[in-house]
């Protein structure tokens, strides 16, 4: 990897941003080029992509290209489908992809990267095929009503996200559940409606030592006994490496995963339990095969037509020329409701870094702020913003031609409020009085889904995931560990025992203040 602003092409770029890039008028280019749309529009294995509406042209793309080869990208791209400890800092590969490749014939376990990993493959062949053979039971099992997911963090947004996504596939009979708020008013909430014999509980945490996650785990066990649950064997499993503390807790059927698979990349794993349940085996499987495609997508194609490729430089020429520091995430169908929220942990956990891999300080922003909510409720909140207000955000839009539900008028309604407000964006409206005066030339990035499927959304998944790794890249970081969210997390347990004793003693003035009055 080199960085960025070490190479020839980020002085390129920024000569060609001052030159003609700042002032770029996407409508004017629209009218100057007809072949616009066929140039920045791609498809990708399930999804197509809109780039035409974005601050782009053909030429500074390539200079983006040019920027990708020099930094590395391939390079970077290929050591990690060959396995190779890319995230420095732990000394770990990063092989979530492999938890999607499909169990190789004998005949073609001698492909390369394969035969290399062909011992991790297995394992996670036997892994995901004894997932599924319990998620089969449990689906089967009438008497079981309710699931409910305890963790936290990927353990959490991953399979609650997918799961309500693919509610239209989801096995009649069972509702589920997830919990991941260390604030006990979440899970009072969520066990006032249950039974003790009906429920199932998924305590996902990798070292079973997650505090958040234990402690719910720990209070819904409790729960459990006092309105006279009796065999925890069968009512509590465990996605966790930590087989012996889940023994301890009583716990006997218990999934693990590996120390590659980071959290935010883990909903391919054992993680991804509840999905299992939701939408059995050949569901799960094809969930798996959607994100597969996108990653030999990733993995094969070149620079040029690589989907997440152009969307990762987009980001860097977004954030670090053009200064926008945030992008809005638009899903225009409801099951998609935790989408931004997903994409907020993969992206600015992944990204939010300030020093490249080497320990030295950026000169330049790295991760955007993510934020968004399902359209069109967004527009009836913060599009007031997006198309009026004095900073720019780029929007991506998510939208599904068909609709799995039978009601007249309202996919068509739906579609054509996410053309217009993409359109809207892009080409204003003038009034001279000021107040309803639209600036347009507002960027947006248009992802559009044939249906919303497992092997659709697999894909969609896969595709930012190999977009962050893109832009990370690009800035020369590690975007595979999270060291962000240590500080806060042993802080807090010392200020535990400080709430219980009232010792103020080395606080800031802040902390102590607060401290007292809320003893």
């Amino acid at each position: 990897m080199t960085r960025c602003d070490h190479t020839p092409a980020w002085a390129a770029l920024q000569q060609a941003f001052d030159t003609d890039g700042k002032a770029l008028d996407v409508r004017r280019a629209f009218e100057t080029d007809p072949q616009r749309f066929a140039k920045l529009s791609q498809s990708a294995p399930h999804v197509f992509a809109d780039l035409s509406k974005n601050r782009i042209d053909t030429a500074t793309e390539s200079l983006l290209m040019d920027l990708a080869r020099q930094c590395g990208v391939a390079q970077h791209r290929d050591a990690m489908f060959a396995g190779e400890p890319i995230n420095t800092t732990e000394q770990r590969a990063v092989m979530h992809w492999l938890l999607p490749y499909p169990a190789p014939a004998p005949e073609s376990i001698a492909q390369s990267a394969i035969k290399i990993l062909a011992t991790e493959l297995a394992q996670v062949h036997f892994t995901l095929d004894a997932m599924l053979a319990f998620a089969q039971t449990v689906r089967e099992d009438a008497a079981i009503t309710d699931v409910v997911n305890i963790g936290i963090g990927g353990s959490d947004l991953g399979p609650q996200m997918v799961v309500r996504a693919l509610d239209a596939f989801t096995v009649p009979g069972k509702r589920f559940h997830f919990v991941s708020n260390v604030d006990g008013h979440e899970l009072d909430a969520t066990l006032r409606g249950l039974k003790p014999e009906s429920t199932l509980f998924l305590i996902a945490s990798k070292t079973f030592t997650t505090i958040e996650t234990m402690t719910n785990a720990r209070s819904a066990k409790a729960w459990f006994a006092a309105q006279g649950g009796t065999d925890t064997s069968r009512h509590f499993a465990a996605l966790t490496t930590n087989v012996k503390a889940a023994r301890a807790f009583g716990i006997s059927t218990t999934f693990g995963f590996w120390d590659w698979v980071g959290g935010r990349y883990s909903v391919w794993s054992a993680i991804g339990l509840p999905l299992a349940i939701a939408i059995g085996a050949q569901g799960f499987r094809a969930f798996l095969a959607g994100a597969h495609a996108m990653d030999e997508h990733f993995r094969t194609a070149p620079l040029e037509s690589n989907l997440p490729v152009r969307l990762g430089l987009l980001d860097v020429w977004y954030r670090n020329f053009h200064g926008f520091t945030s992008r809005s995430i638009a899903p225009y169908h409801s099951a998609l409701k935790r989408w931004p929220a997903y994409l907020q942990q993969l992206e600015m956990e992944s990204n939010g870094k300030q020093v490249d891999t080497d320990g030295a300080a950026l000169a330049y922003g790295t991760s955007p702020v993510l934020w968004g909510e399902p359209g069109t409720n967004g527009q009836h909140a913060f599009f007031q913003m997006l198309h009026q207000g004095t900073d720019v955000v780029p929007v991506e839009f998510v939208a599904v031609k068909t609709a799995r539900h039978q009601l007249e008028g309202h996919q068509t309604l739906l579609l054509a409020n996410v053309l217009a407000q993409a359109q809207a964006l892009l080409v204003g409206k003038s009034d001279s009085g000021g107040h309803r005066n639209f600036p347009g030339n507002r960027p947006s990035t248009f992802l559009l889904l044939d249906d919303l499927t497992p092997e659709s959304l697999g894909a969609l998944i896969a595709l930012q995931e190999h977009r962050v790794f893109v832009s990370g890249t690009i800035w020369g970081i590690n975007s595979f560990d999270q060291w962000g969210v240590e500080l806060g997390k042993v802080l807090a347990k010392d200020v535990e025992a400080r709430l219980l004793s009232g010792d103020t003693t080395g606080l800031d003035g802040s902390t102590a203040g607060l401290l007292a009055r809320l003893r």
